[in-house]
Parts: C-alpha cells; structure tokens; sequence
C-alpha cells in the first residue's frame, strides 16, 4: 500500500512538471492599424483609407464596419445627370453584396489619391479621384459622410461619374 501511495505521488509530481498548456494568442490583425484621428478630417480620410484597403484585402467585415446601416451607393452609369439609368444598392445587405461582387475581379490595388473634402458641422462630402487595380477614374466619385454617436460612417458613394 505504501509503495502504491509512492508511486501516485510520484506520476503527480511528474505530471505537475510536464509541459504547460500552451499561452493563449490573440487574434491576428486585419489590415493596417488606424490611429485614433485628431480631426475629424482625419477621420474621414482614414475611412476612404481603410475602404480601399478593405477591398483590396477582401475583408467584407471591416467594409461593413465603415458604412452606416442605411447607406447608399449608387452607379451613375458615366450619365451623372441621368438617374433614370442608375443602378442603386440600398442598405447594408445590398452594400455587402456589392463588394462580394466587386471581390470576383481580384482587385491587387485600390485608392483614393485626390480628396476634396468639406465637412459641415456632423456631415462631410468628399471627391476623390479613385483607382482600381489599374484603372483610374479621374472625373471621381462622390461620398457621403455622417458623424453618428461620435463615430464617423460613410453614408453614400456615387462613381461612374465621368462621361
């Protein structure tokens, strides 16, 4: 009896001095780190920032994240005073299935090199000239901006516009 007492201190003593379960890691971060903005003009403009590389990357969530729950986008199909032809996704689900799509073509690039924003009290509207993988849209779309809660979202985005 003794020796069987020995023998299961000894297999807890052994079993105390085995390898520790493994630390505990955290998760892998998605895209570039966004610094807390000191202006809101700096907030808008990591907005356009982490869309583009939102689409680039493919991460539908963090997209999802920058819009509001009610947002807009709108194709003008090159006939900006014509929106009888528009194609529009309205909301969140549509917005989500918009880029699903737009993640089909691949796109290695994406940016907005030229912003021309104003920013009116909780609201902002800016144009930017955009690129996709190698195409560029010098003519611009058009954003919509709304501080909500403190936060900014976007709120609408119209491209095709050039004729």
């Amino acid at each position: 009896m003794k020796r069987l007492i020995f023998l299961l201190l000894i297999l807890l003593f052994v079993a105390s001095c085995g390898p520790s379960a493994p630390a505990p890691t955290t998760p892998e971060s998605r895209g570039t780190p966004t610094p807390i903005p000191a202006t809101d003009e700096e907030a808008i403009l990591q907005l356009l920032n982490a869309e583009a590389e939102g689409v680039v990357n493919q991460d539908i969530d963090r997209l999802m994240d920058l819009w509001a729950p009610d947002g807009v986008v709108t194709d003008a199909n090159h006939t900006p005073d014509d929106p009888s032809d528009d194609l529009v996704w309205e909301g969140a689900g549509a917005i989500r299935e918009r880029y699903l799509v737009i993640f089909q073509s691949f796109p290695t690039q994406a940016a907005h090199p030229d912003v021309e924003l104003t920013i009116s009290g909780d609201t902002a509207e800016a144009t930017t000239t955009t690129t996709i993988g190698v195409d560029m849209y010098p003519e611009g779309d058009h954003w919509t901006f709304a501080k909500i809660e403190g936060r900014w979202y976007i709120t609408s985005l119209t491209f095709n516009l050039e004729e």
